[in-house]
């Protein structure tokens, strides 16, 4: 029996891992990417912001991906692994794009739907889903990053109301979000509520000059005297259990999406070096490059192993947030020196918007830096490993 010659984009046959449902998801959101948003990320990318950002959300919504790993309230529904495999593709078109879904999705949405009122998700999560309504997560401060328990944004009672004063910061889709999830101190400990942007005393200042997720909208929130009503608090988040099960579920979206961005780079790197020339043979002949492109093909191959059994750990019902702190770390590390790397290959080239080696690169600063620094995730694996915590 004569086996099939392997792929050269997947050398080790890691598409069999896959249900014929999953690669039907995956395939979806490749073809909606490829038709409406690949010719243009680059442009859109260097102009610093995406144009049509609420058709494009209602364009996802209608796709089924805003929030599509939570059942009801006209979620899909659908399993961990595919919601990382679509992880995966919008990153590979872009880290600002899959920056858009997974706050929606991951940290808004699933706040709602974790912790809101029945009334909350009534009210909110189907017209979220659908991309009609935007939401944002307010829990980085200025001077409260790796550590959110000291925020000092605060909500007072007042009457039957709650009155927030504070200010949050690098806030993604914050300029435009139509809702905002806001963790303040309370006499109860930390709370959280869901805001209006129309609210008096709300507003959302977009943060300029990046060069780093440009085509992703981040903004601060400043609260000045924000008021809302009793209803708009989430009844059963109590404390940084409510937030760090939101963060934890962002994160677990950015084990696969990092992939994403390191498959965009090493597709690029591999095609280049089978067509640029120089001393009289493609780069791909020599030996140098040929290591370069194995060990990025060799570290793409392991995280993309270990998200995928994180995923089925996840539908398993069985994925602890160290576990996740574990796929953070190495994938977004070792997607990062993929496109580095990948980098090295173009030469001159990869400095370029033509190809989207450095867009990869320079989004994936940012992506090594939120949702839990490199720093922060090393000493979970830390403490895991020696029972002792090192970061207090």
């Amino acid at each position: 029996m004569s086996l099939p010659a392997p792929d050269p984009a997947d050398p080790a046959a890691l598409d069999d891992l896959l249900s014929d449902e999953e690669r039907e998801v995956r395939a979806a959101v490749r073809a909606m990417l490829d038709a409406r948003v690949e010719p243009h990320i680059a442009e859109w990318f260097e102009a610093g912001g995406i144009p049509d950002i609420r058709g494009l959300t209602r364009e996802l919504g209608a796709l089924g991906v805003l929030g599509m790993h939570l059942d009801g309230y006209g979620c899909a529904g659908m399993t961990a692994t595919q919601y990382g495999l679509a992880c995966l593709e919008l990153e590979a078109t872009d880290s600002g794009l899959r920056s858009l879904v997974s706050v929606q999705g991951s940290l808004a949405m699933f706040a709602i739907w974790l912790w809101g009122s029945e009334q909350q998700k009534q009210e909110w999560l189907a017209r979220m889903a659908a991309g009609e309504v935007i939401g944002c997560f307010g829990l980085t401060e200025p001077d409260a990053g790796s550590d959110p328990a000291s925020m000092t944004t605060r909500a007072r009672r007042d009457g039957g109301d709650w009155v927030i004063d504070g200010r949050k910061m690098w806030i993604s889709n914050a300029p435009y979000a139509d809702i905002a999830i806001v963790w303040a101190g309370t006499d109860d400990g930390i709370r959280g509520f869901i805001v209006p942007a129309d609210s008096p005393g709300f507003s959302a200042p977009e943060i300029r000059h990046k060069l780093s997720l440009r085509a992703s909208a981040t903004g601060e929130l400043v609260l000045d005297g924000v008021r809302v009503p009793a209803s708009a608090m989430l009844p059963e988040a109590r404390g940084m259990k409510g937030p760090l099960s939101c963060l934890n579920e962002a994160r677990y979206g950015i084990v696969w999406g990092a992939l994403g961005a390191a498959r965009s780079s090493l597709e690029a790197a591999r095609r280049y070096a089978r067509e640029r020339v120089q001393f009289g043979r493609p780069i791909g002949a020599f030996q140098l490059t040929q290591q370069k492109l194995a060990d990025m093909s060799l570290e793409y191959i392991k995280g993309y192993l270990l998200a995928v059994h994180l995923g089925r750990r996840k539908d398993a019902g069985l994925l602890r947030p160290e576990q996740v702190s574990i796929g953070k770390l190495n994938n977004v590390r070792e997607a990062l020196e993929i496109c580095r790397t990948a980098r090295t290959i173009l030469g001159a080239n990869g400095i370029s918007l033509e190809y989207p080696v450095i867009r990869h690169a320079a989004n994936l600063e940012s992506v090594l830096t939120y949702e839990g620094t490199v720093e922060m995730h090393t000493l979970v694996l830390g403490q895991l490993l020696t029972g002792e915590q090192a970061f207090r």
